[in-house]
């Protein structure tokens, strides 16, 4: 993947920001557009298809947390929110709305380049000549990770990048429990071993996705550890 096929759409309403962000993409092979105040950034990410997008969340013309769902329920593009914002409310509900990671102004650039790299990685994965495929059929899921598809009760589950690299750990572990260490580490990658909200976040969205309201939990908490993957086979009768 080189990054000259990348486009980064950069939602942002300082001049500064831009110019500097802007600058150190560009120098690297990015090619990057920009909505200033935010009130373009759907027309911009429906016509110009960009890979990623770098949204802040206090925009003159428009709510950042408005532009991550809208775009969210648009595509599967990697979503960073780069904002002064530091609350974990912020950043939960940034998360809620589908954000793939949440950067806190000020950052350096070699920490957004691999941030960058890593959502890049979840929403536009290269080949693995050494990927095993998976079927499972659980209940009225099916899910079949080479194909990267998921239905339920016969109509597709809409997932995002990060929802199915989470459910992908998961589905190739079943009964086992993982860590929010490991989950952080396996599907955000290296720098993430505190950020459990993102593992709540996720794991709750998932949920909502998968599991039936009058249904068994296919996602198990282990307090304070992490969860399992429990398939009905695997529940003490």
């Amino acid at each position: 993947m080189s990054n000259d096929e990348t486009t980064v759409l950069l939602v942002e309403d300082d001049r500064n920001i831009v110019d500097l962000l802007r600058s150190n993409l560009a120098v690297r092979g990015f090619r990057v557009i920009v909505s200033r105040d935010g009130s373009d950034a759907i027309d911009l990410l429906e016509r110009e298809h960009p890979d990623i997008a770098l949204v802040d969340l206090s925009l003159p013309a428009a709510d950042g947390f408005e532009i991550c769902r809208a775009a969210r329920e648009r595509s599967g593009l990697g979503i960073i929110v780069v904002s002064a914002r530091g609350g974990e409310d912020d950043k939960v509900r940034a998360l809620n709305l589908g954000a793939d990671d949440y950067m806190t102004k000020p950052f350096g650039i070699d920490e957004l380049l691999a941030r960058i790299s890593a959502t890049l990685r979840r929403s536009r994965p290269g080949p693995n000549a050494d990927a095993v495929p998976v079927v499972l059929d659980v209940l009225d899921l099916h899910i079949d990770l080479q194909a990267e598809l998921v239905t339920k009760g016969g109509s597709q589950v809409r997932l995002t990048p990060t929802e199915f690299a989470l459910l992908r750990e998961f589905v190739q572990h079943p009964g086992k429990l993982l860590t929010h260490a490991v989950l952080l580490r396996r599907v955000w990658g290296p720098g993430y071993a505190t950020e459990t909200e993102y593992t709540r976040v996720y794991v709750r969205r998932l949920r909502s996705k998968l599991e039936s309201p009058d249904g068994p939990a296919l996602i198990v908490t282990e307090p304070r550890q992490g969860y399992r993957f429990v398939l009905p086979s695997l529940l003490a009768p």
